[in-house]
């Protein structure tokens, strides 16, 4: 089997889990911080919204560059936005993955700004240290942004203290 098989199937099941999260995010709560140095919600459930477009640049080339680079962030407007917006992104990571060979996987992958770099290694690395564990772990303190503001917070590997 073909290890984009695989990982397939991990988008969509952390795509499930994900879209859950960001429906729950509340439209008139974008400034919120739990803390000063904390990122508003706005601005975090757009940037987890937006996050597979980071997995697909992952498979479509060497390396991404965010001083050359033309990602321009979402600015979060609904719920529904940032759902659609998610979907989006996994329809194409998905794509990309099915045209990702094994072979692929074991090529150098680098991110950086400039002159810094912040990662290099395998592309198979990247992929999972940038883009998905990055993904699990912003979706996450979106949970916790979520139980700060009394939402219910979905389950995600096992059921939560608010889904049963």
């Amino acid at each position: 089997m073909p290890i984009h098989d695989f990982l397939v199937t991990e988008v969509e099941t952390e795509a499930s889990k994900t879209r859950a999260a960001l429906g729950r995010v509340p439209a008139d709560q974008a400034a919120y911080k739990p803390h000063d140095k904390s990122m508003p919600l706005g601005k975090l459930a757009a940037h987890v919204a937006q996050l597979n477009s980071f997995g697909v640049a992952i498979l479509h080339g060497p390396g991404l560059d965010f001083a050359t680079a033309n990602m321009k962030p979402l600015v979060f407007e609904s719920p529904a936005q940032l759902v659609a917006e998610m979907d989006k992104g996994v329809v194409a990571v998905k794509a990309a993955l099915q045209a990702t060979p094994d072979a692929a996987w074991s090529e150098p992958w680098k991110l950086s700004m400039g002159e810094t770099v912040f990662f290099s290694g395998s592309r198979f690395a990247a992929y999972r240290a940038m883009y998905l564990n990055h993904l699990v772990h912003h979706r996450a303190q979106l949970g916790v942004y979520l139980r700060l503001l009394g939402v219910p917070v979905p389950s995600t590997y096992g059921p939560s203290a608010d889904e049963h």
